[in-house]
């Protein structure tokens, strides 16, 4: 069996431009390309009435437990202005020993890596004692609606058991080896929406100035300290993202007045827990105001916590021999799909440098493609020894 490049994996990954929701051939691409190793693959593809389709891969080499598991994501942010960056987003180029494209860093490159990795793995070993799955969704930078959410339902329906995972999510500040993420803060965003009596902007006295009560809320959220985080999370924190006046005219007082916020929370909370304060904080100064109020949330996850163990020591330890840096155990940053993947199985996250995420120009170093792919492909063998 021949060796798949990492380097060239990643490439044929990039050209796909799967922006959320569109998979644009990235999933058929790498169903086949697991077929050919040897792996049962299965495409799963959910809707929903409010969401578009997106296409899934659960694949999975071998019968036997224990099952090692890698998540990952096809689909990527937009690239914004295409003439903003010095390549075609989505047709890659090495530059300066760089892999520039979107999705090199978060998060293509990863799982050409692990797929590489996996090549080398059981060309050595082709009778290992176990399994090797992957579990690949297109909707990570969504809304994550009908992806990995949905995929785990399935799974446990089906009774697929998985022993282990790693999320291939680009985990390091600035080097490679930094960090490893065993846990993550919950995410829950709200919509304020405060109404009151809209008029001439000439008589207030007759009107209720919906903004002022809505400006006080944001005043009090914010200034609301939730806690002080302990030693595995930072602090909560709330961050307003938006507020809305859909008003042209000048002198007209509205009648409604909307904010949008986002809350990154550790254990001390739960989702519920948060919009009973978040209400009655709300609930208190519109009845002060004299004004209605209504609260729409999207709950995307509760925060969790893997305890280290065997397993996630074992990688640690692999890391520090090809990375030559000691990595910390951390749960800073954004979500990931770990946030659903903890419901059937402990999970550690590790992967690229972020520094470039999001960002024109996106791009990873060649070297750490390679040593990448060396780390993912020693905890296999060790894994499966």
């Amino acid at each position: 069996m021949k060796n798949i490049n990492e380097l060239k994996l990643a490439k044929e990954l990039i050209r796909f431009p799967s922006v959320t929701p569109k998979d644009a051939g990235a999933i058929n691409f790498l169903n086949q390309k697991l077929k050919s190793l040897g792996f049962k693959c299965k495409i799963l593809e959910f809707k929903d009435r409010k969401s578009k389709p997106i296409k899934n891969l659960y694949a999975r080499l071998g019968t036997e437990q224990p099952n090692l598991c890698y998540a990952g994501h096809t689909d990527v942010v937009p690239p914004g202005n295409i003439k903003d960056w010095t390549v075609h987003p989505f047709k890659p180029i090495v530059k300066n020993n760089h892999l520039i494209g979107r999705g090199a860093n978060d998060m293509k490159s990863s799982i050409a890596c692990f797929i590489s990795a996996v090549s080398k793995f059981i060309k050595n070993k082709p009778k290992f004692k176990g399994s090797i799955s992957f579990l690949i969704t297109g909707d990570e930078e969504g809304y994550a609606i009908n992806g990995t959410q949905k995929v785990v339902k399935y799974l446990k329906k089906k009774r697929e058991k998985i022993n282990f995972c790693i999320v291939g999510e680009p985990t390091n500040p600035n080097k490679l080896g930094e960090m490893i993420k065993i846990g993550r803060r919950g995410s829950l965003t709200g919509i304020i929406e405060i109404s009151g009596v809209q008029g001439h902007v000439a008589y207030p006295h007759l009107l209720n100035n919906p903004i002022n009560t809505l400006v006080n809320v944001c005043k009090r959220l914010k200034e609301k300290k939730l806690d002080k985080g302990n030693k595995n999370f930072q602090p909560s924190n709330l961050e307003f993202t938006g507020i809305y006046v859909n008003n042209k005219a000048h002198n007209v007082i509205p009648a409604r007045a909307k904010a949008q916020f986002n809350i990154r929370y550790n254990n001390f909370h739960t989702a519920g827990s948060l919009k009973k304060k978040i209400n009655l904080i709300v609930k208190n100064l519109c009845k002060k105001n004299k004004c209605k109020f209504k609260i729409e949330y999207i709950a995307n996850g509760d925060s969790f916590l893997t305890k280290p163990g065997k397993t996630i020591y074992m990688a640690k330890k692999i890391v520090k021999k090809i990375t030559k840096i000691n990595p910390k155990f951390s749960t800073t940053g954004g979500t990931s799909d770990a946030r659903f993947i903890k419901n059937i199985s402990p999970c550690l996250e590790f992967g690229l440098v972020n520094k470039t995420m999001h960002k024109v120009d996106e791009c990873v170093s060649i070297s750490d493609l390679r040593k990448l792919t060396d780390i993912y492909k020693n905890i296999l063998v060790e894994y499966f020894k």
